[in-house]
């Protein structure tokens, strides 16, 4: 990455500038001192005590290096959409049935997969950095990082609960309730490795979760809602609906399969981020696929798209 130093930045230090201006972790500011070619200006290798002077250009190599790749990762030809990319990170709509990370039953349909098929057509090396993991019938937005900085400028920024992400999703029952906000800790549910069920906070396990939600439509005996998680607990929206009384439509683990629909009615719709780096604001909306559409529209006779005000 090159960066042309402007006025505002002449007189501080390097170390300054990547901590406090571009927020890159102290790990990474470690790797890039590291790294001979980690960190140059004007072409000649500099340290992080180098003092900045206008119209100096810096090169930071936040490039992940080819010892890191995930050769464990077979590329696979794919198709994904790509909603959005730059040179730090790529958004996806993932599609409904693809797990994110291979796994034990799914070892070369993963998005993993997808992305080391593209990282190799285009000759570079791949380190699969997910920020966050939407289960594997989830449909929506995943955010990857291209390389350490941009992962740990997300982990900051959902620490501080910069990043906002929403969902929407397809309950059965009518809710009453134009909006509201379930604050309702979740665990492992017992002897089960797959479930989580809602608790105490003093109960063994038990995670504070947190879900706001607003209503866009209630009829014919389903309610459509956007959810805001503030947590990113497994399972956190299915189990916090399913507590209050309105399961996921098609959601067999905590409801009932549906003849609409053969998932639970879930999409990560969009999400709102600073750019790392830029610290740009960016706002990302993902297409909700067919089969949400077409369960809505085979409910009520109408068009999803009329309540989903981005």
């Amino acid at each position: 990455m090159d960066i042309r130093i402007s006025e505002q930045y002449v007189g501080r230090t390097l170390l300054s500038y990547l901590k406090f201006t571009l927020k890159i972790s102290s790990a990474c500011i470690t790797k890039l001192k590291q790294d001979p070619h980690g960190l140059e200006i004007n072409g000649t290798h500099v340290t992080v005590r180098y003092v900045l002077k206008f119209n100096d250009m810096l090169h930071i190599n936040i490039d992940d290096s080819s010892d890191a790749d995930n050769t464990n990762i077979s590329p696979m030809p794919i198709p994904i959409d790509i909603i959005y990319e730059d040179e730090n990170i790529f958004v996806i709509n993932k599609p409904p049935f693809m797990p994110t990370h291979p796994s034990h039953n799914h070892h070369d349909d993963t998005l993993a997969n997808a992305l080391a098929f593209i990282y190799r057509e285009r000759g570079i090396p791949l380190v699969f950095r997910p920020v966050g993991r939407l289960d594997k019938n989830t449909s929506g937005i995943t955010v990857i990082a291209k390389n350490m900085a941009s992962a740990a400028h997300f982990t900051n920024e959902r620490k501080n609960n910069n990043v906002r992400k929403s969902y929407i999703a397809i309950l059965c029952g009518e809710l009453k309730q134009t909006n509201g906000f379930i604050d309702s800790p979740m665990k492992r549910q017992q002897d089960s490795v797959i479930m989580r069920t809602v608790c105490n906070l003093d109960e063994p396990g038990a995670m504070a979760a947190k879900t706001d939600w607003e209503l866009l439509y209630s009829g014919n005996g389903i309610s459509l809602v956007r959810a805001y998680p503030e947590t990113g607990r497994t399972h956190q929206i299915r189990v916090h609906f399913q507590s209050i009384g309105y399961p996921l439509l098609g959601d067999d683990l905590y409801g009932q399969p549906s003849e609409y629909i053969s998932r639970h009615a879930l999409h990560a719709y969009n999400i709102y981020f600073t750019l790392p780096f830029s610290h740009e604001s960016k706002h990302v909306v993902a297409d909700v696929p067919d089969d949400i559409r077409n369960a809505f529209f085979s409910i009520t006779g109408n068009d999803i798209s009329l309540y989903l005000n981005t």
